[in-house]
């Protein structure tokens, strides 16, 4: 196999850009502008920290700058993974010298944080509105009359509604809703219009404006919304779709007007196993409506926005985890627990070897440290030395999805550790071999796996015998969950027991495009 693919920024560094400008998946962004920096965040689902904040000075370079939430609540629901639950599609506002940000539990309700600085500290979870199915939640503070909205949309599977915008009054503190509630846009009433939801909601013109998506994550278009009067009536428009291009599901994002007064419009699109990766649009008025794209289809490459001057850059994935910590790329899989890292004076990641009885499923497990696929093609490779004469116990490298396959060490029987490399089937309840164990000298080993176009997964191991990388089993096809791509992970796990299980020690994690 060839080496890794040349490297791929958005930053075309001739003052254009190409899209995706983040080509991961960060899902159901939403953008503010506060001066001359730029802020988005995005869905999380069920991974802890939630709520990701990302930075950028030219809206094409960003980089993850912290987390808004530290702990999912109810703190009790997610002490287990709910890979598809938790932080659906967020809004991110600026409202007198805080951020805000709201967003909907579709199994809780609609809640909101806020915080004075972007890094924090950010409030406790605040529920704004309890219930089934409430999500995409946006809220509005309007600067002319000093009143304050709230809109949002529905989950069929938890109320048995969709396809409607329900808005709100609200109290300027963000803390409570005033009334009971309206329904805004019933698309239900729209011929063809149907799965609306993921509104954003702003106040231009004189004019109330919901953006909105519909059409379905694979196969949508984005719809606009305006009203003389927050109650409505609504008209309607189509104003952005796939048209000739290959951009599926153009969809679901936030508008942004620059420092310049450019405006643009941030949106995402569906790519299986790759999650949502982000677009930016060019953006116009028109006759009164917005025109996004060229002409209402998306744009690959296009001049930057007239912004301040960034250096090319992107979320990084790469880590070296110094001081035994690891970057904020990495999220677990469910709320943490104490004990699962273990703090060291040197580099290098520690974790326990903790123990479970689902080790034989990692999409059951809470203590997986993930992130994103980073690109459409990339390597990513670590160091694993196994400290654990328990058999059983055992560690590696993964790509976890409704399917997963990992490659790392295991201690066997004899208490010596050997290279395995295990994969599951999405309907299958239980790993099995995907290779033949091989000796492990030392219980050390480096872990490779190359990912090619089609979320491709092909694993490799170095276990310092003289032959270098060698690959192992067959080609694995990276599968996403309902609403959340596939994850790079890495975990240690023990039989369920009692007593000490040892742990597992990974060091310079790198990823190359």
């Amino acid at each position: 196999m060839s080496g890794p693919p040349a490297p791929r920024t958005a930053d075309l560094g001739d003052g254009t850009y190409r899209n995706p400008v983040l080509d991961a998946d960060w899902s159901d962004p939403d953008v503010v502008r506060v001066g001359e920096d730029y802020y988005l965040t995005a869905s999380s689902f069920g991974r802890v920290p939630g709520l990701p904040l990302l930075h950028s000075r030219d809206l094409v370079n960003w980089t993850l700058v912290g987390h808004a939430l530290d702990r999912l609540e109810p703190a009790a629901d997610f002490s287990v993974p709910r890979h598809d639950c938790g932080v659906w599609a967020p809004s991110l506002r600026h409202h007198a010298g805080r951020f805000w940000i709201f967003w909907g539990d579709p199994d809780h309700g609609i809640q909101q944080v806020n915080a004075e600085d972007i890094r924090g500290p950010w409030t406790a979870p605040h529920l704004v509105k309890a219930g089934k199915g409430l999500i995409d939640a946006c809220p509005l503070w309007d600067e002319e009359t000093g009143e304050a909205y709230l809109v949002h949309a529905w989950a069929r599977s938890r109320s048995g509604v969709k396809n409607r915008l329900t808005g709100h009054r609200m109290s300027p503190d963000g803390r409570e809703l005033l009334d009971e509630g309206r329904t805004l846009v019933d698309a239900d009433t729209i011929p063809g219009w149907f799965t609306l939801e993921g509104p954003k909601l702003y106040r231009h013109d004189g004019w109330f404006w919901i953006f909105a998506p519909a059409g379905g994550v694979e196969t949508g278009w984005q719809g606009a919304f305006r009203s003389r009067e927050f109650a409505g009536p609504y008209e309607e428009r189509v104003v952005l779709a796939q048209g000739r291009t290959d951009v599926n599901g153009p969809h679901q994002g936030g508008w942004v007007r620059t420092a310049a007064g450019e405006d643009w419009f941030l949106h995402f699109q569906a790519r299986g196993a790759y999650g949502r990766v982000v677009h930016l649009q060019p953006m116009r008025w028109e006759g009164g409506w917005p025109v996004i794209g060229d002409e209402g289809e998306p744009v690959l490459t296009h001049r930057k926005p007239d912004a301040a001057e960034q250096t090319v850059e992107a979320p990084a994935s790469s880590d070296d985890f110094p001081g035994g910590r690891h970057g904020r790329q990495w999220q677990w899989t469910a709320n943490p627990r104490p004990g699962w890292t273990v703090e060291h004076a040197g580099d290098g990641l520690r974790l326990s070897c903790v123990r479970t009885a689902y080790a034989h499923d990692l999409r059951a497990l809470p203590n997986v440290l993930v992130q994103r696929l980073p690109a459409e093609e990339f390597t990513a490779e670590t160091g694993l030395t196994l400290h654990s004469g328990e058999p059983g116990a055992k560690a590696g490298l993964a790509v976890l999805g409704d399917a997963f396959s990992w490659i790392g060490l295991e201690t066997g029987p004899d208490g010596v550790a050997r290279l395995v490399h295990r994969y599951a089937e999405t309907v299958a309840e239980h790993e099995r071999d995907a290779a033949p164990e091989r000796p492990a000298p030392g219980s050390h080993v480096r872990l490779r796996v190359e990912v090619t176009r089609g979320a491709r997964c092909r694993f490799h191991a170095d276990t310092g015998d003289g032959a270098g990388f060698r690959p192992s089993g067959l080609v694995f096809a990276a599968t996403p969950w309902r609403w959340v791509g596939a994850l790079l992970g890495l975990f240690a796990t023990a039989p369920d027991g009692t007593g000490p299980s040892g742990t597992a020690l990974f060091t310079a994690f790198r990823t190359s495009r």
